[in-house]
C-alpha cells in the first residue's frame, strides 16, 4: 500500500489565502507565505497553491508569489490556476513548482494533457476536477465551479488518465468548506476505476473524516484548507491519530 499523504491547500485571491463554502462567500485565511512555512514545519507532505480567479480573470498564475513560496519550502509543490499552455507550465516549473494542476484549460482542450505529459512527464501533470451532483450524475464543472460541462466525472477522469495525467485532484463542490466529511462514495468509485493516485478534496472537518477518506474512500491523499489555516486540526495531531489507527503515512 502506498503511504498516504496530507496536503494543505492555499486558495489564492488577490495575493491572499482565502476560503469559502461550496466555492462561495470567500473570507481571508491569512498570508500564504507564512502559512506555507508553518505547514512545512508541521510536517505536511505536499503543498498545493491554487490561484482561484486566474481563469475567470483571464490572466496567468501569480508567478512572483509562487517563487517566494517555492524558495521557503522543501516539500513537493503543486501550482494551478490560469494555466493555458506548455509555456505557462515551463514558467511555473522555473519558478519552483514541482507539479502543475490544470482544470478548465484541459476541458477546453484535452490535447493539452497529452502535450504536457509528453513534454514534462506524467508525474508533473495533476488534473483538477471540480464536480457536483446534478440530475442523478456527477458532472465536471469549470471556471472555478461556476459553469457545468457535459462531461460526467468518471468518464472525464478515465480519459485524462489515458492521455497521460499522473494524478487526480478531486473536489466535491457539494462538500467543499462544509466540514461534514469528504465525498466517500464518489472518491472510492474513482479510485477503483483508475490506476493513478487520487487526492480527495472538499469537506474535511474532523480527524475521523481523514480516516474515512483513506479507508472508505480509498484516496491516496487528502487535501484540506480551513481546518489547517485556522488551526482547528494541527497536522502533527492528525498524523499521530492516523498512525494510531494503523495507516501508513509518508
Amino acid at each position: 500500500m502506498l503511504a498516504k499523504r496530507i496536503i494543505p491547500c492555499l486558495d489564492i485571491k488577490d495575493g491572499q489565502t482565502v476560503k469559502g463554502i461550496n466555492f462561495e462567500n470567500l473570507k481571508n485565511a491569512g498570508n500564504p507565505l507564512e502559512l506555507a512555512k508553518k505547514y512545512v514545519e508541521e510536517g505536511a507532505d505536499e503543498l498545493v497553491f491554487l490561484d482561484i480567479t486566474a481563469t475567470i480573470e483571464n490572466r496567468n498564475t501569480l508567478i512572483d508569489l509562487v517563487k517566494k513560496i517555492a524558495a521557503t519550502i522543501n516539500i513537493p509543490f503543486t501550482v494551478g490556476g490560469g494555466i493555458k499552455n506548455a509555456d505557462d507550465v515551463a514558467r511555473l516549473l522555473e519558478a519552483g513548482a514541482d507539479k502543475i494542476s490544470i482544470n478548465s484549460s484541459a476541458v477546453q482542450n484535452p490535447d493539452l494533457i497529452d502535450n504536457l505529459a509528453l513534454r514534462f512527464g506524467s508525474q508533473c501533470v495533476v488534473l483538477a476536477v471540480d464536480t457536483n451532483f446534478y440530475d442523478n450524475q456527477w458532472f465536471v464543472y469549470v471556471k472555478g465551479g461556476r459553469e457545468i460541462t457535459k462531461l460526467t466525472t468518471l468518464d472525464w477522469i478515465k480519459e485524462a488518465e489515458n492521455r497521460g495525467a499522473g494524478e487526480i485532484l478531486l473536489t466535491s463542490m457539494a462538500n467543499d468548506g462544509t466540514k461534514k466529511g469528504f465525498a466517500y462514495e464518489l472518491t472510492a468509485n474513482i479510485s477503483e476505476n483508475i490506476q493513478i493516485p487520487v487526492i480527495a478534496s472538499g469537506g474535511a472537518g474532523t480527524k475521523e473524516h481523514f480516516l474515512d477518506i483513506f479507508t472508505k474512500g480509498k484516496a491516496d491523499a487528502a487535501l484540506a484548507a480551513s481546518i489547517f489555516h485556522f488551526g482547528e486540526i494541527p497536522i502533527p495531531t492528525l498524523k499521530k491519530y492516523l498512525k494510531e489507527k494503523g495507516l501508513v503515512l509518508r
